[in-house]
């Protein structure tokens, strides 16, 4: 009897012994699993800086701009108060006829900003703008506006100033008005009291009885740049919108634009007029052949491309400058090249030491132009 008892005190070890072994090894196992997936979700969510001083051939550089901005896209949204994004297109591709046209485009538009689509004519705009309206379809590839994929009812908070214009030319002015902002869901006594307000703001309320036929090319398109807003969309997609107009009426739209990001709304701005740009916007996306080329802050990408000099227009002899490389008379004022050691800052402070009354000094920074002359030639 003692003998059996014996037997089974060996058995009952040996069986916990073999139980804690098991569990140990279980639990060395799931550890190095858990390391593994934690290393290879890094290698995938990290994306290498592109430093100007490395060494890449054309390709290279090319495909890791790419991933840059492409991180860059899908971050975008979750960055600040994810309720501001109005708009979101995330790695769209768009074809006709074998050829692509539009080739992974990614990019977030959120309220109170005028966001700037550039690039030559024929590099993609419109046809990325008509897919954000559902005219036409993407091949693959994401959209959503508002939240949510695009619907019917979501296309009242929308407006839209295609590059083609239309309106009808037999309506009058207030008519046209009324009867577009209609159409989406406006009721009739706030549209009509939106038109006279509309066009007492752009100085045309004497011409509100007059057909469209009757009004000038320029009159014509800011009637229409008026359709596009008379709903109060919280959207606004303009399609090059200054095309023709001459300078006072470029101005006036300008202006109506940047009262209504003031007021909030999310504005998107497509055009090959670089100058626009850069005195509206506060983000852009520069495309060029249907391929994202740049895309971010606009005086983050200005302060990029900067050249290493200063502007400086002075009275005096502006006498010997540490950290200056080279200067050139620009007329006007001198452009002041430094060293790779020197700051704008330390430029500054020598030329008040040097009892040099500075009437003008700032960073020289290259024009959106030819910003995009440098990347396309890159």
């Amino acid at each position: 009897m003692d003998t059996l008892i014996f037997v089974f005190l060996i058995i009952a070890i040996a069986a916990v012994m073999t139980l804690r072994i098991y569990l140990h090894q279980r639990r060395s196992r799931d550890g190095a699993e858990a390391t593994k997936m934690r290393d290879t979700a890094t290698v995938k969510y990290s994306v290498p800086p592109v430093h100007r001083e490395t060494s890449y051939d054309s390709q290279q550089l090319e495909k890791a701009n790419r991933i840059e901005m492409a991180a860059s896209a899908s971050t975008d949204a979750r960055v600040g108060d994810e309720s501001k994004v109005q708009l979101e297109v995330a790695h769209v591709y768009k074809s006709f006829g074998g050829k692509q046209v539009v080739e992974d485009v990614s990019f977030v538009l959120k309220a109170g900003e005028v966001f700037g689509l550039v690039g030559p004519n024929g590099a993609g705009k419109s046809t990325t703008i008509r897919m954000l309206m559902d005219i036409i379809k993407p091949d693959s590839g994401e959209i959503t506006v508002f939240g949510q994929t695009l619907r019917e009812e979501t296309k009242n908070r929308i407006g839209y100033l295609p590059e083609e214009r239309g309106l009808y030319q037999k309506m009058k002015v207030t008519d046209s008005l009324v009867y577009l902002a209609r159409l989406k869901s406006v009721d009739t006594s706030v549209a009509r009291e939106r038109a006279r307000e509309l066009l007492k703001q752009v100085d045309m309320l004497p011409h509100k009885d007059k057909k469209i036929s009757e009004l000038s090319r320029g009159m014509g398109q800011i009637i229409q740049f008026l359709v596009t807003i008379s709903h109060d969309p919280d959207l606004i997609i303009l399609d090059e919108p200054f095309g023709g107009l001459d300078p006072v009426n470029r101005m006036l739209i300008k202006t109506k634009v940047l009262e209504l990001k003031q007021k909030g709304k999310a504005i998107l701005l497509s055009t090959h007029l670089m100058n626009e740009v850069e005195e509206m916007c506060d983000r852009i996306l520069m495309i060029n052949q249907g391929r994202v080329v740049l895309y971010g802050d606009l005086a983050e990408i200005k302060w990029r491309f900067r050249n290493n000099s200063v502007i400086v227009s002075a009275k005096g002899d502006m006498g010997r400058i540490e950290g200056i490389t080279g200067k050139e008379e620009h007329g006007r004022y001198t452009e002041l090249f430094l060293d790779s050691e020197a700051s704008p800052q330390k430029i500054l402070s020598q030329l008040v030491a040097n009892n040099v009354r500075v009437e003008r000094f700032e960073v020289s920074t290259p024009s959106l132009n030819e910003i995009f002359l440098q990347v396309v030639k890159r």
